[in-house]
């Protein structure tokens, strides 16, 4: 049974920082791009950054990037996301994916979490 279990939401101050955490189980995390998207309501789920299977290279929307920093440990079997300097519209639930390869589409991405809510007060 495959579980992507994120943590590390809450609410901050804007200029502020959160650590999102995301475990992977019941699959071969290696072999999967992780990646973070994140949704605010009303709006449609969009891509915020991934990171190769080896985390040798990272992809960023450009709306976070210098702020948000996304790497892995492979032998955690964890990704994370380390989001700065905080804006009142990085408001959104945030969620963790893995997929077979790189892409800004949520089609691509094979398994889900079940999501995070990061509020920032402004």
């Amino acid at each position: 049974q495959v579980q992507l279990v994120e943590s590390g939401g809450g609410l901050v101050q804007a200029g502020g920082s959160l650590r999102l955490s995301c475990a992977a189980s019941g699959i071969r995390f290696t072999t999967y791009y992780m990646a973070w998207f994140r949704q605010a309501p009303g709006k449609e789920r969009e891509f915020v950054a991934a990171i190769r299977r080896d985390g040798g290279r990272t992809f960023y929307a450009e709306s976070v990037k210098g702020r948000f920093t996304i790497s892995r440990d492979n032998d955690k079997n964890t990704v994370y996301l380390q989001m700065n300097s905080l804006k009142p519209e990085d408001t959104a639930v945030y969620y963790c994916a893995a997929g077979g390869q790189f892409d800004t589409s949520i089609r691509t991405y094979d398994y889900w979490g079940q999501g995070t809510q990061v509020t920032v007060s402004s």
